[in-house]
């Protein structure tokens, strides 16, 4: 009995710092890398400019940090995620669809982001990027390994993320908003 309750302490402290530090731990365990810029959308439905300026009325001169999160949060109420590849990836559709898969969450995120750089100004200065790319674990690719588990393998050949770029500086800034959405990771590691 003695034992059961030790075991369980410790699983149970284990999880609680896992949960408390998810983000560090996932920044330091997984890489991101580009194989390439996906399509960039402009906002131009009414709707998805109307829902995102109903979600930024109370912000007042956000920093490029603030209008990263405040784009994760507008991209996570709006999409449900879904493993079915007939899925818009336009956000001016998906405004409508709400259901998306990697490729939609960050053109979703990505135009979203845009809109509130250039509704604040930041747009001279910043700019997002959707990126399909491939993920590192301690430096291994692991889309290799899901090939086992889906039906469809080119559904997991790639995930897509964004990078939100700094213009006159070249510093970088990457996101998932798939990640965020499930995990509630915020800023995730980009290797070029």
């Amino acid at each position: 009995m003695k034992f059961i309750k030790r075991a369980l302490l410790i699983i149970l402290i284990i999880s609680t710092v896992g949960l408390l530090f998810r983000g560090w731990f996932y920044r330091h365990l997984v890489t991101y890398k580009s194989d390439g810029i996906r399509t960039n959308y402009l906002a131009t439905n009414i709707k998805l400019t109307d829902y995102i300026d109903a979600n930024t009325d109370n912000q007042t001169d956000p920093d490029i940090k603030q209008i990263i999160k405040l784009g994760l949060s507008i991209t996570s109420r709006k999409l449900n995620f879904t493993a079915n590849k007939k899925n818009d990836t336009d956000p001016n559709k998906l405004i409508i669809s709400k259901s998306a898969h990697c490729v939609g969450y960050a053109s979703f995120f990505a135009t979203t982001c845009n809109y509130l750089l250039e509704k604040y100004n930041l747009s001279d200065t910043w700019t997002a990027k959707p990126q399909a790319g491939q993920l590192d674990f301690l430096g291994t690719n692991i889309h290799k390994y899901f090939t086992r588990f889906f039906k469809d393998r080119n559904f997991i050949k790639d995930h897509d993320f964004v990078t939100i770029e700094n213009k006159k500086t070249g510093e970088i800034l990457a996101v998932d908003p798939t990640a965020n959405d499930y995990l509630r990771i915020d800023f995730i590691t980009y290797n070029k």
